[in-house]
């Protein structure tokens, strides 16, 4: 089992950033997919990027790709979530997740946090 605290989360201007952090305990990190996924306001949970075990892989919404980038340090137990050129409509509550397949399928995801809300305003 793996515990998730996501972290950075706040309230930023329409073109700034936010560099989200995601800090994993339990059982070895570096065995998980880890993704990214966010809920805005009234809305559906909805998929952000995931990455692989190495961190060599990558994928992204296409509303994101270009300015979200994510990223993880094995050493750290630690995936991270880089936000540039924000937008009002990124407004949402972000969530990490932890499992064992490269999908954007949020059910394939074993374990959540409880989230950190980022708030852009225009």
């Amino acid at each position: 089992q793996v515990q998730l605290v996501e972290s950075g989360g706040g309230l930023v201007q329409a073109g700034g950033s936010l560099r989200l952090s995601c800090a994993a305990s339990g059982r070895a990190f570096s065995s998980y997919i880890m993704g990214w996924f966010r809920q805005p306001p009234g809305k559906a949970r909805e998929f952000v990027a995931h990455i692989s075990r190495s961190g060599g892989s990558t994928d992204y919404e296409a509303s994101m790709k270009g300015r979200f980038t994510i990223a993880r340090d094995n050493a750290k137990n630690t995936v991270y979530l880089q936000m540039n050129s924000l937008k009002p409509e990124d407004t949402a509550a972000y969530f990490c997740a932890a499992g064992q397949k490269e999908t954007r399928w949020e059910t394939e995801y074993n374990y959540w946090g409880q989230g950190t809300q980022v708030t852009v305003s225009s």
